[in-house]
């Protein structure tokens, strides 16, 4: 886990698709940890052994220190629940703001690494560099907090449920949720994963799926309050 501190930083692009808009300033008003690497397989497999879950499957890629797929938003939470348990420390799954407020890592720019997708697998595994799979955690250059993977290998799920746009998203990093999560029919992705294009690796990029999805290019990182 790394440290992630306070600060403020504008969600969202200009550049960007209207999903993205409109522009917005949010304030994270507290430290908290986030996973250097998105959960592999092999940490996903010890909560399955030990609760009796059924294990991914990892579409004969490998398993191992490759991030775990086949997830759904709902598998996420129950293995944050199962760690919290474990562990007796608060790990969830991050918040949309603070999900790109990590990856941004003090910059401002369309990407981590400036607004140009030339070096982008310098950082990232996307459609152009994956070879048509998920590959091993860690092995492309870090962000500038010293996260591995934002950009690129897996979409990951974040708290939040989907909305078209920010109008009436808050300002303080907290999750947006409907009063009742079971009205929530779609959940929050973020980072591109390895078969998409490098317009899905920018710090903004967001999708969506539905909570019970399980697909190849979706698994999750952790957070955790402090």
């Amino acid at each position: 886990m790394r440290l992630i501190p306070a600060g403020d930083f504008l969600m969202g692009s200009i550049q960007g698709r209207g999903q993205e808009l409109p522009q917005h300033r949010v304030r994270i008003p507290e430290p908290f940890t986030l996973g250097t690497y998105p959960v592999a397989f092999e940490e996903y497999e010890r909560f399955a052994d030990a609760t009796g879950r059924k294990k991914p499957p990892d579409q004969k890629w490998g398993r191992g220190r490759r991030p775990v797929i086949n997830v759904s938003w709902e598998d996420a939470w129950a293995y944050c629940a199962w760690l919290s348990e474990q562990t007796g420390q608060h790990y969830r799954l991050p918040t949309e703001a603070e999900w790109e407020y990590a990856a941004r890592a003090g910059t401002d720019t369309e990407y981590w690494w400036g607004d140009s997708e030339e070096s982008a697998g310098d950082h990232a595994w996307y459609s152009e560099n994956s070879s048509g799979k998920t590959q091993p955690v860690g092995q492309k250059s870090p962000n500038p907090w010293g996260l591995h993977d934002m950009a690129g290998n897996v979409w990951e799920w974040v708290q939040d449920c989907w909305h078209d746009r920010y109008e009436g998203a808050p300002d303080d990093g907290s999750v947006r949720e409907p009063e009742n999560p079971a009205d929530c029919r779609a959940r929050v992705v973020r980072g591109g994963s390895w078969n998409y294009d490098p317009a899905n690796l920018r710090s903004a990029a967001r999708n969506w799926y539905v909570p019970v999805n399980r697909l190849f290019a979706l698994g999750f990182r952790l957070a955790r309050s402090l």
